[in-house]
């Protein structure tokens, strides 16, 4: 009889000790997608897809175009330097912005995971790199890690409605500039790629310096995070037409503090050689176009 208990003792001792599954606490609440997001930072890193909760049938994109996962970005070794992820527990999705800062192959890229239940269900990733848009992934490093993301006290927050209406705001102005329906901030800084950057250390900084008029942002899908006072917008910069903006992959990252817009983060998978417009203003400026 000791000898059985003994062994039933051993038995659960070791199965306490043993680790559980890394997905299996993966679901639609912060911590569950958390965990969603943690373990694709560590698939990222690696490169390696093995350790996802990947669904039957999953959804994979990049930069807006249905893609094999097999062939994708996420097959690619980072080194990942920083980065930030928005949890929807509404939605059920999360977004992350990672930057990679080696020399030979930098990027700032940003992922989206939706999780149905314990499996992650689908994966949009938006990628740039020398030679696109603005880039600079360290200044895109030194700006973002400068700034306040701590979480906003939960009698502070914001409704959803209210973070995805002040996203709608201020990608609305780009088409007929009415910049005065946008909840600015001040200081509200924008850092575009990297190399684009509103900022100049005043509290007079502006997110509204370079709003065009003429361009239509469309194709609009919301990641929100109301502890965060965050919303994040992928979108199509435009239709395409020769006075409406490149039609490129695009992404936006809003923060709010007391309802208004404090920071703006822009990423857009167009290579610099293809843009057709005025060349781009200097970093202090921004450009016209984000």
């Amino acid at each position: 009889m000791k000898r059985l208990t003994l062994l039933c003792l051993c038995i659960a001792l070791g199965a306490s000790l043993r680790p559980a599954l890394s997905h299996a606490e993966i679901s639609c609440t912060r911590p569950g997608l958390q965990e969603a997001v943690d373990l694709y930072i560590a698939a990222q890193t690696k490169g390696d897809l093995a350790g996802l909760p990947l669904a039957q049938g999953l959804g994979y994109y990049e930069n807006d175009a249905r893609t094999d996962i097999h062939q994708g970005f996420i097959n690619k070794p980072l080194n990942i330097v920083h980065h930030r992820s928005l949890l929807d527990t509404t939605s059920c999705q999360t977004f992350t912005e990672a930057i990679v800062t080696d020399k030979a192959a930098p990027y700032v890229f940003g992922t989206r995971l939706r999780v149905n239940h314990d499996k992650i269900v689908e994966i949009e990733i938006l990628w740039t790199t020398t030679g696109y848009w603005l880039f600079d992934a360290n200044a895109y490093r030194k700006h973002t890690t400068e700034e306040n993301w701590e979480p906003v006290p939960a009698d502070q927050r914001e409704s959803r409605e209210t973070l995805v209406a002040a996203a709608n705001a201020y990608l609305d102005a780009f088409l007929e500039k009415k910049i005065d329906l946008v909840p600015w901030g001040y200081p509200c800084e924008r850092t575009e790629g990297g190399r684009g950057y509103t900022g100049k250390n005043s509290p007079a900084d502006t997110c509204s310096a370079g709003v065009p008029a003429g361009v239509n942002i469309v194709n609009r899908h919301f990641v929100v995070d109301d502890v965060l006072g965050a919303v994040q917008v992928f979108c199509t910069f435009g239709a395409g037409g020769p006075n409406g903006g490149s039609g490129a992959p695009d992404s936006h990252l809003f923060r709010l503090q007391d309802g208004k817009l404090r920071y703006v983060h822009t990423l857009t998978h167009l290579l610099q050689s293809a843009f057709k417009g005025p060349p781009p203003r200097p970093a202090s400026s921004g450009r016209s176009g984000s």
